[in-house]
């Protein structure tokens, strides 16, 4: 089976959109702006009331695209002002819902580094909104099940005719809608999806500064899509959805106003064709530090105040 295609275009999220044939994707993956004053941002920090409203619009649009048994996959952070933090998915749950979208799940993405805060506790969670356009959408939950904590695990006599089966599936549990950066968790009482941000010596990391894991995008693309579909990412950033969506025989579709940011994802896109793209495995177990490393050793200074 050969790769399927893909292809980035550079314009303003509207006018690329307005390339695109009504109903014609199945799944939406991205990330927007997160309007902290990042370069990609032109610098320029937004109120919050501004940056909803240059983005309903860009819903609206998107809504429109997404085919009858199609989904999204939102994923957002907070906004926070003077110390005061505006939880952005509930604003976009609004938008979504008045382009007549269900929520199916709300899943909450944890990882363990982040920016420290010192006047509250520190974030270290995203969510990830999905919603179908319709009740009958694709959802193929297999591709993406997790090992069983207990797979010689069998029904009581309390079942009755099931009485002594294995109760779980072979193939693994379902993953749940929290993921986890946890490795001594990932098989704990509830398996968690393994999924650490993309920070300096994360193999994919490039010089877009809010990328999200490619792992991130193919657990939304295995789930909720099928081989051939076309996936649309319209921030597309570093080219995450994109490369995500050809390792999984569907076709890419990239948006992003940034001339700088589309040659980098095709880029990364021509590396990915010819086998050469740096990707961390899924599934693998984020690294601990080692017994006697320095970074993870507690330094003298800090048993000298503690005594």
């Amino acid at each position: 089976m050969g790769m399927k295609t893909s292809k980035i275009i550079c314009a303003d999220s509207i006018k690329a959109l307005d390339q695109i044939d009504e109903k014609s994707i199945q799944l939406v993956v991205t990330s927007p702006p997160y309007n902290i004053g990042k370069e990609y941002e032109q610098g320029v920090r937004m109120s919050l009331e501004e940056y909803l409203e240059w983005l309903e619009p860009i819903i609206e649009k998107l809504c429109s695209k997404i085919s009858n048994s199609g989904s999204i996959c939102w994923q957002v952070g907070n906004y926070v002002n003077k110390g005061e933090v505006f939880p952005l998915d509930l604003y976009f749950y609004e938008m979504f819902r008045k382009c007549g979208f269900k929520l199916r799940n709300r899943m909450i993405w944890h990882f363990n580094f982040g920016l420290h805060a010192s006047n509250r506790f520190s974030g270290r969670y995203e969510t990830v909104l999905w919603f179908t356009r319709t009740d009958e959408y694709i959802f193929n939950l297999d591709p993406v099940r997790v090992p069983q904590l207990y797979p010689g695990k069998r029904h009581s006599a309390k079942k009755g005719g099931k009485a002594g089966e294995l109760s779980g599936n072979p193939l693994g549990k379902n993953p749940s809608d929290f993921w986890e950066f946890s490795p001594e968790e990932a098989f704990s009482e509830n398996p968690l999806w393994n999924l650490p941000n993309v920070k300096s010596n994360h193999p994919e990391k490039t010089q877009h500064p809010c990328q999200f894991p490619s792992e991130l995008a193919e657990r939304c693309i295995l789930a909720l899509s099928n081989s051939g579909d076309t996936i649309l990412d319209p921030f597309v950033g570093s080219g995450t959805t994109v490369i995500a969506a050809l390792k999984h025989d569907r076709v890419g579709v990239g948006i992003d106003k940034s001339k700088e940011y589309a040659a980098l994802s095709r880029e990364r896109i021509q590396l990915f064709k010819k086998g050469e793209l740096k990707l961390r495995r899924a599934g693998k177990i984020i690294r601990k530090p080692k017994s006697g490393e320095r970074v993870s050793t507690i330094p003298e200074e800090w048993i000298e105040k503690a005594s």
